[in-house]
């Protein structure tokens, strides 16, 4: 006769595997982000090495290795986007890299800013609007009334030469978060849910290109 005791056991080592595959999956997640964020940081890196007008005979080099690059990315997107067969699936948007914190119930969408502006400039590139665009709808679609916080970051480097005569990191990171704070806001989100925040270089990552970001951080649980 089958026993309650024997149920137990045999649930007991259900939760057990069902866990450990969570984890698995949960650890490899964290490891295709990391190496997503590492190959955005090299990208940026290598984008202003052209901008800074390289020797023509390193630019073909320079612009393969970007186009393999972002090939990599789009397809660790891809692979961060597909959906968790235990149906614990992450908050996201499609097509941006994102990040979840199932303990605070927060996704941040990580965005370089070296890919939102030039150097030492709080004005979004033309070439930005369209990713910008994809988040301000995404969030208007499916996190309509959550609470966003912009937060602007910058690496380590001081302020030398700048047009708009910062007064130090802590200015520049806080009018670059404004910025996309406006942005979103002029594209439908409201402005009501949205705090702005800037960090300057308080809160630094592994590389000065990763540490230059806008992070949009969505209170969704």
């Amino acid at each position: 006769m089958w026993s309650a005791r024997m149920t137990v056991v045999m649930l007991a080592a259900f939760l057990g595997v069902a866990g450990g595959c969570q984890n698995s999956l949960k650890d490899e997640n964290a490891a295709l982000r990391r190496q997503n964020q590492e190959l955005m940081a090299r990208n940026s890196d290598l984008q202003r090495a052209l901008s800074a007008a390289p020797d023509p005979s390193q630019l073909q080099a320079k612009q393969n290795e970007i186009a393999q690059l972002e090939a990599r990315i789009r397809e660790l997107e891809a692979q961060l986007r597909k959906p968790d067969p235990g149906g614990t699936s992450e908050p996201g948007i499609e097509g941006i890299q994102t990040s979840y914190d199932r303990r605070k119930g927060e996704m941040t969408v990580h965005l370089p800013s070296d890919i939102l502006f030039e150097p030492g400039s709080a004005q979004i590139k033309p070439s930005a609007r369209s990713t910008l665009d994809k988040v301000a709808a995404a969030l208007r679609r499916d996190y309509a009334g959550k609470r966003i916080r912009v937060e602007g970051h910058t690496d380590s480097d001081p302020i030398v030469k700048s047009r708009d005569k910062w007064i130090d990191n802590l200015d520049l990171s806080l009018n670059r978060a404004a910025a996309v704070s406006r942005y979103l806001a002029s594209k439908g989100v409201d402005f009501r849910t949205i705090t702005t925040a800037g960090f300057g270089d308080a809160r630094p990552k592994a590389t000065k290109a990763a540490s230059r970001r806008v992070e949009i951080i969505v209170v969704v649980g």
